[in-house]
Order: C-alpha cells, then sequence, then structure tokens
C-alpha cells in the first residue's frame, strides 16, 4: 500500500517524532540518517505507512527537518529537507535535481552521467542515470517511491526527455517493504539496445534487462586512466560486463584485449560495441567464471601487461564481511599470478560493507602470496557524478587500486 501524500500539508499537522535522551550522534553532527533505535517510538508511529513524511526533532527540541520515515527498517528515518516546514512537492525537486544538473553540466560536454546520487544529491533513496534522452530512475525507498509522481514531473520539465524508466528491481526495496517493479514512466517502452558515449567510445547497454541501471558510469575516470597504461601492451579484463575496461583499452591503442564475464547477454553488446567502434581484431571475448578461468591461465603459464579485475560485490552484507575479504584475497592472488613482470594490476570493491582499509590489507596480502611484489600507483573511487555524502562514508562504496608489479 503507497504512502500517503503528505506533501502539502502544513508541518504543525506532520507526525513529529522525537529522539531518545543522548540519542541522535551522527544527525546532530549532519548525518541525514536516523536509526530505528534511536528514536522514541509510540503506537501511532509505529502504524504510520512506510515512506510517510515527518518532522524530527532532538530531546532538546532541537528540529532536525523534514524526513521520510519507514518504522520497519533500520535506518527509520531520511532526510529530505533541513527545514521542518518544507514542502515537498514538484517545485522541491526541481530545485534539488537543478542543482544536481548544473553540476553535471560542469563535470562533462556531453549527457552521459549519474545525474542523482541519493544522499550525495541530497535525493535519498533515489539514483537517476542520464543516457541523452533517456532517463533511467532507480527507486530504493518507500519514501521516495511515494514521491514517484513529484520526481516524474520535475524530471520532465526540466530536462524534456524522450523516456524515462523505473528500475525498481534492486534487492534493497525488498528491505523497504517495496516489490521489484520494472515500467515505462514517460514515452514509449526502451529497446534492448542503447548507445552509451564515454571516454570517446560508443558501448552499447541493455537499460531495460543489464545489471543496475544498465551501465557503470563510476568507473569512467579508472577507465580513461588503465586505457593509458594499456597502449602497445596486452590486456586482461575480468568480469567486463559490456566491455567498459576492455574496449577504451582496445580503442587507447592495446594490443590484445582478452575480456572475460559469466553472462553471455553481456558479453554480446561488448562484441557489438568492438565491432562498431572498429577494434573487434583485436578483442577476444570469453564467457567464464573469472577464478576459474584466471587458474587456468596461470596453469598454461600465460601472462598480461595489463590486468583490471572489477568485480560484482563481495560483501552485500555485514555478515558477509570475513567470507568476502576471503575472497578480494584470492582474486588478487590469482590476478597478480598472470600480471607479467612491470606490468600493471587494478583491483576494485563496489562493496560498501567493507573498508577501504580492509579491502587494500586484503589485495596486499593477495599479492604477496602470489609472490609479487608491488608499488600502489592509484587510489581511486567514483567519477565525481557519484558525489558522496560528507557525512556518511557509505556513500563512498566504490575502491580502485592499481599497482606495479615487478
Amino acid at each position: 500500500m503507497q504512502a500517503p501524500d503528505h506533501s502539502h500539508i502544513p508541518s504543525s499537522t506532520r507526525p513529529v517524532l522525537r529522539l531518545k535522551p543522548r540519542e541522535g550522534r551522527r544527525v546532530r553532527a549532519g548525518a541525514p540518517w536516523v536509526f530505528s533505535n534511536e528514536i522514541l517510538l509510540s503506537p501511532e508511529h509505529k502504524a504510520l505507512q512506510p515512506g510517510s513524511l515527518v518532522e524530527v526533532v532532538g530531546d532538546d527540541g532541537r528540529a532536525f527537518g523534514t524526513f521520510c520515515f519507514n518504522p520497519k527498517t533500520l535506518i527509520a528515518l531520511r532526510r529530505l529537507d533541513p527545514d521542518p516546514r518544507a514542502v515537498i512537492d514538484m517545485a522541491w525537486f526541481m530545485m534539488r535535481l537543478s542543482r544536481a544538473l548544473a553540476i553535471r553540466e560542469a563535470l562533462y560536454e556531453r549527457p552521459y552521467y549519474r545525474l542523482v546520487h541519493a544522499e550525495g544529491d541530497g535525493l535519498p533513496g533515489l539514483v537517476v542515470d542520464r543516457f541523452g534522452d533517456v532517463l533511467i530512475v532507480q527507486i530504493t525507498t518507500a519514501g521516495m517511491d511515494a514521491l514517484l509522481p513529484q520526481l516524474t514531473d520535475a524530471l520532465r520539465q526540466l530536462l524534456a526527455p524522450a523516456q524515462i524508466m523505473l528500475r525498481g528491481d534492486a534487492q534493497a526495496r525488498l528491505l523497504e517493504g517495496l516489490k521489484p517493479e520494472v515500467r515505462t514512466l514517460h514515452g514509449p517502452d526502451l529497446s534492448d539496445r542503447l548507445v552509451v558515449e564515454e571516454n570517446g567510445v560508443r558501448y552499447r547497454a541493455d537499460l531495460v534487462h543489464g545489471q543496475k541501471t544498465g551501465w557503470y558510469f563510476d568507473q569512467r575516470d579508472n577507465r580513461a586512466f588503465m586505457a593509458g597504461l594499456a597502449r602497445e601492451r596486452s590486456v586482461l579484463d575480468c568480469y567486463t560486463y559490456a566491455g567498459g575496461f576492455a574496449l577504451l583499452a582496445a580503442k587507447g591503442g592495446a594490443r590484445e584485449v582478452v575480456a572475460i564475464d559469466s553472462s553471455a547477454p553481456a558479453l554480446a553488446l561488448a562484441e557489438e560495441a568492438a565491432v562498431a567502434n572498429g577494434v573487434a581484431e583485436r578483442c577476444q571475448f570469453l564467457k567464464a567464471d573469472a577464478f576459474e578461468e584466471l587458474d587456468r591461465l596461470a596453469a598454461e603459464r600465460e601472462r598480461f601487461e595489463v590486468v583490471i579485475a572489477d568485480p560484482p560485490p563481495f560483501v552485500r552484507a555485514r555478515k558477509d564481511l570475513e567470507a568476502g575479504a576471503k575472497a578480494y584475497r584470492k582474486l588478487a592472488r590469482a590476478a597478480a599470478g598472470v600480471t607479467a613482470s612491470g606490468g600493471f594490476l587494478l583491483l576494485a570493491s563496489c562493496s560498501h560493507n567493507i573498508s577501504l582499509e580492509r579491502f587494500a590489507q586484503e589485495c596486499a596480502i593477495g599479492i604477496e602470496r602470489a609472490g609479487r611484489e608491488a608499488a600502489l600507483l592509484r587510489q581511486a573511487g567514483a567519477g565525481p557524478d557519484h558525489p558522496a555524502h560528507p557525512m556518511l562514508p557509505e556513500t563512498a562504496y566504490l575502491k580502485t587500486l592499481v599497482y606495479a608489479l615487478s
């Protein structure tokens, strides 16, 4: 059942939630989240529909703003606006979206980027990726889901897109009590193929059935860095998906590129783009499990001068930390084992549940166990179209390390 629309109700009539005494340390410091164990909940509060708009105040009466509330989740409150009297309507979305758009237009000449990155852009539970005149919207919280009509109207007015599609199939929706949902919000239905322009390469993406929103803009800058290292060198790209690192390396002058992925549809997109970009003769695409293929290559003493390993998240939840850390260590060892002497190795993690320090430690151990010496050349995160909230380290999820191996 969808939450009632409180957008136009004066703030005095919105429910007020109070922090427990001596609780709310993070929100007092400026973080936009409040956890369920930090607030006083009456039976009336617990009966509110997920996504309801509420005001939050401290035990000292301090007002913290307008929040969306879900009584069934650990992160119970997510701040929309520091003003407790904020009206969350289309005009409010226009203001937030315009600010996000101005940042991206200062960063990129072409309209291919992440337009909204959740809390990093002051819009919790919302991701919007822009592919020219197509917008892909991903919503993971009940609060943002209840505001979808206002959001859609604002996107239409601001950008006049040809198509807007909701990819509401992320697992995080289940935690918020939301059902999976994929549908067109505006314009005709999308086809299975769309061109994505990035770093001078015209990729192919499936925005309807592909992973996440269909493309990963977050590695844009890291792809460019590795392409610079790949000139006239051999490249192995593990977990290539639709060829993000592989095709840019080939376009940048790599001598040969071998790209591995377990998804046949993703590899088909990569192969199609390789032909379109005129690099197919230097690219080989293999459907395989990355760990198994790395073992096979090592057994056959195959070596590559540039090796890239950008896997899906190994630590999807905190309970997975130790098993995931072990997997990153194993991957680092296997990837280092097929990197040529004097070569370069990129290792990445998109798991926000493992810290940079722990990830770097596991990578270092794995490389050492492969019998290799390494120098860390680059430590990077997502591109600037994925801004992190200064008080939420969780939003700086991507960790990318580049090593030179002796």
